[in-house]
């Protein structure tokens, strides 16, 4: 039988086919492993990417945050010696008052200043009505020379005095403020924080100008 043509073929093809299969199967599972490994390394360099870029979102926004919290503070602790300033004003309309009763004009538009300037909203907007209340107390002070005993008068000198005190802390709070807000805008506009502070809410910060030292500084009574 095994000498039969047709029996010896088809153990030739058995043959060649138990022979060659095995390389087969070896060159094929060795191309996926490849693949698998390309694949594998291609997600891994993306999950990186995302890793990195998820970290550096965090770090900037909480950056970020950490400045404007920086800039409302310094603008409340501005506000607190705004108000001390407003509180001061109506003793001192009062002091006067009682010294200077022809000077009624004067001190409406100290009054009407005062109003305007607790009203205000926002550094611009504050400093704008800030700077009016400053130039009607020098109008104020002004008078003090015209009645020597609202001159002397003890009360009179002890509120100029707060109100000296209170302006150096203004200025001063002032000074801090615009600090904070020279920082967070120039964070907000370096290069890459510049792509993404608006997408996540932030925007510039105006800064508090109310004239300068010198123009602001309460007149001092001379005897």
């Amino acid at each position: 039988m095994d000498k039969n043509p047709l029996f010896r073929g088809f153990l030739l093809i058995i043959q060649r086919h138990c022979t060659l299969r095995p390389p087969i199967l070896k060159y094929i599972r060795l191309k996926d492993s490849l693949f698998l490994a390309k694949f594998m390394s291609i997600l891994w360099i993306l999950l990186a990417v995302v890793v990195v870029v998820a970290a550096w979102l965090i770090f900037t926004y909480n950056g970020l945050i950490t400045l404007k919290n920086r800039v409302d503070e310094a603008w409340s602790d501005i506000d607190v010696q705004l108000k001390r300033r407003y509180d001061l004003i109506p003793n001192l309309v009062s002091t006067v008052k009682g010294y200077a009763t022809h000077e009624a004009g004067t001190l409406e538009k100290v009054t009407a200043a005062r109003t305007a300037a607790m009203a205000a909203t926002g550094p611009h907007d504050k400093a704008v009505a800030e700077n009016m209340l400053t130039g009607a107390l020098k109008s104020i002070f002004a008078l003090s020379e015209a009645y020597p005993d609202l001159k002397a008068n003890q009360n009179f000198l002890k509120l100029q005095d707060e109100l000296s005190d209170t302006e150096n802390k203004v200025q001063a709070s002032r000074r801090f403020y615009n600090g904070n807000v020279r920082d967070f805008n120039t964070k907000l506009q370096v290069f890459p924080t510049n792509m993404i502070a608006g997408m996540l809410g932030f925007v510039k910060r105006e800064f508090f100008e109310i004239g300068n030292e010198a123009e602001r500084a309460v007149p001092e009574v001379k005897f």
